[in-house]
């Protein structure tokens, strides 16, 4: 049998050699399918021929997941560029569209969290992004998470009290909010409290100092201080003090790694076996300001360089912040395409060092050992997730390992608007690919547990029909929601399904009066009279509780935003002339609904772009019909 095995491998690696020879010495990208005709790996070349090659020659490569990569592969094809910059766009463009198995593929939605600062508004905001636009607004990272990004707001608040509010609320206020009380936003949003050129020295303090030339606004604000002490402005010295002390402990806070006031991205990884592990450090002004870990498993590309190139290509491809140095742990093949398309982006000269020795040598051994504790971290994150679905499994009697979940919830108030949600986790993490939204279509008035039943057959028949099946179905809700779970699978037939209910104990204490031993969470089974308890801080639980809680978090969501439509319909959708266009002009000029029934004729008719005729409508539904309704 391995004799039969080995003759068929080398009839495999020999079909592809023969492919392999009619590729022609040029640049360009190679595209690796298997035989359902689904590309799994897309790769760049300066020579495409002498590149493949390496994939089938005799001695091969010795790891087993190359190898068995390669056993995948049916047919190679290939697409000539008359550059290698051309390749790296090329390749970059499949990847995204292909999504192949074995290639390095960042997510669009996680790659950089930035702040966003729009000079072109009146008064100006700094608002949290995850994709940064291609307009002039002012853009300052990337940041490391959402968390450090929303610390970062909440210290800068503090010295540059600029307004958080979104344009809606601020045109809707008659007096300032709480947040100027506590001295963290100047009240732009009233007449009086401060002046658009006051504002504006503010917004250009923040800009530098998110740029890292702190040094000049403290020599700016020393000087203030200086000047209202002198003519015996000791309230605004006072505060301006303040800000100098507030401002100087975000300094503080940045850990200072090069004298130079320089912008550097600092790049690490750590491979073991498929799985690579590459950091990013981000240095700006010659401060750390953040870094990320990101994994790649099933690589399927032998040589480091040619991973780190993929990755960078991509890294910089939506990112509107290239730094001028880029210090990397190893020699790309590519290095000067790479950087001519950077220097593209950029419009201004982009390096690509591998330093040697000193203090950027220091920094990529940073970033190098960072891949490798942040590896190691996730090995361990994996082992504990392992033992806490093991012990799911044990504890409710399920017949696999509950690897995926899925979770189901109902929202509505009094049968207002219900809405159903289907939340999915694999392996302990969200899939929110896998996330589905139900709008209930065959019932009326407060009914869950036949809500619940209409979304539960809706998904499982679709799943029948796509084979398609989680490892465990979990519900929010008692034995009653349960129910419904186990009838909708016995209509449809499926009995190899496990199912869990998920409810709050009513219970506060035990019997004896003494204290609680147990979880207030309680799973109930088919079968089952008992509900079955864990321990309050048991692994085990926590992933199921987490798992309820986001299908509660994800149905709410849902079932706010219908409410929210509906509002806005019944308000403005009666009124003649106004369509959603029309809705949306009216809120962005007077920021809420309260203001336009406030509104007189002269202000609607102000409306840029608003004719006059849908002015005078939405005067009239206001006005003139609120006062012809008949007394008594």
């Amino acid at each position: 049998m391995n004799e039969a095995f080995s003759q068929d491998k080398k009839a495999h690696m020999d079909a592809l050699r023969e492919q392999i020879e009619r590729f022609p010495h040029a640049p360009g990208v190679y595209l690796m399918k298997d035989a359902s005709d689904t590309i799994v790996y897309v790769g760049k070349a300066k020579n495409l021929r002498n590149r493949v090659k390496q994939y089938v020659s005799n001695s091969g490569d010795p790891r087993y997941h190359i190898r068995l990569g390669m056993l995948s592969v049916v047919t190679v094809d290939f697409l000539v560029t008359h550059t290698e910059k051309e390749a790296l766009i090329l390749e970059n463009t499949l990847i995204k569209k292909h999504h192949p198995r074995f290639n390095i593929a960042l997510r669009d939605d996680k790659n950089h969290i930035h702040l966003r600062l729009d000079p072109k508004q009146r008064y100006p905001r700094l608002t949290i992004v995850r994709r940064p636009g291609k307009d002039k607004a002012h853009y300052f990272g990337p940041y490391a998470s959402s968390q450090a990004v929303r610390e970062t707001l909440r210290v800068l608040a503090r010295a540059f009290p600029l307004r958080s509010c979104t344009d809606a609320v601020m045109n809707s206020r008659s007096r300032p909010c709480l947040y100027h009380e506590i001295g963290q936003c100047v009240a732009p949003c009233v007449p009086g409290y401060t002046t658009e050129a006051e504002y504006q020295e503010l917004v250009e303090q923040v800009t530098l100092h998110l740029r890292g030339r702190s040094d000049d606004i403290v020599k700016t604000l020393k000087a203030q201080i200086r000047e209202a002490s002198d003519d015996l402005r000791f309230e605004d010295a006072a505060r301006l003090y303040r800000r100098l002390q507030a401002m100087e402990e975000t300094t503080g806070k940045q850990r200072v790694t090069s004298v130079k006031q320089r912008d550097q991205d600092i790049f690490g990884y750590y491979r073991a076996g498929d799985t690579v592990q590459i950091q990013t450090l981000n240095v700006r002004s010659g401060q750390l300001v953040g870094g990320r870990a990101y994994t790649f498993t099933e690589q399927f590309e032998p040589d480091i360089e040619y991973l780190m190139s993929s990755f960078l290509n991509q890294y910089y491809a939506d990112n509107p912040h290239i730094p001028r140095e880029v210090l990397l742990p190893c020699a790309l093949h590519d290095a000067e395409s790479l950087t001519e398309l950077l220097s593209e982006k950029k419009e201004r000269q982009v390096v690509l060092e591998v330093p040697q020795r000193g203090d950027k040598y220091h920094m990529v051994q940073l970033a190098m050992k960072n891949a490798e504790l942040s590896y190691q971290k996730e090995l361990d994150a994996d082992a504990e997730m392992q033992r806490a679905l093991e012990e799911l499994q044990k504890k409710l009697r399920l017949r696999q390992l509950p690897r995926r979940i899925e979770c189901f919830d109902i929202s509505n108030i009094s049968g207002n608007q219900p809405v159903g949600s289907m939340v999915t986790f694999q392996d302990g993490e969200p899939d929110k690919q896998r996330y589905r939204r139900f709008r209930i279509q065959t019932l009326e008035g407060p009914n869950d547990f036949g809500m619940m039943l209409e979304v539960l057959r809706r998904r499982y028949r679709r799943a029948l029909e796509e084979d398609d099946f989680p490892d465990l179905l979990m519900v929010d809700g008692g034995k009653g929601q349960l129910q419904m779970a186990v009838r909708a699978l016995d209509e449809l037939g499926i009995t190899d399904l496990d199912v869990v209910g998920i409810a709050k104990s009513r219970l506060k204490v035990d019997e004896d009066g003494g204290n609680r031993h147990h979880s207030d969470e309680r799973l109930f089974r088919p079968g089952r009279k008992n509900p079955v308890t864990f321990l309050p801080n048991s692994p085990a639980l926590h992933v199921l509780v987490r798992v309820r809680d986001e299908a509660h978090r994800f149905a709410i969501t849902y079932h706010k935003n219908l409410r929210s439509k509906q509002t806005l319909r019944s308000e403005l959708e009666d009124i003649p002339g106004v369509g959603a266009g029309r809705r949306t002009q009216l809120l962005r000029h007077f920021g809420s609904l309260k203001q336009i029934r406030e509104a007189s004729l002269p202000e609607l008719k102000s409306v840029p772009g608003l004719p006059e005729r849908v002015a005078q409508a939405v005067y009239d539904h206001f006005h003139v019909h609120a006062q012809a309704v008949p007394a008594g």
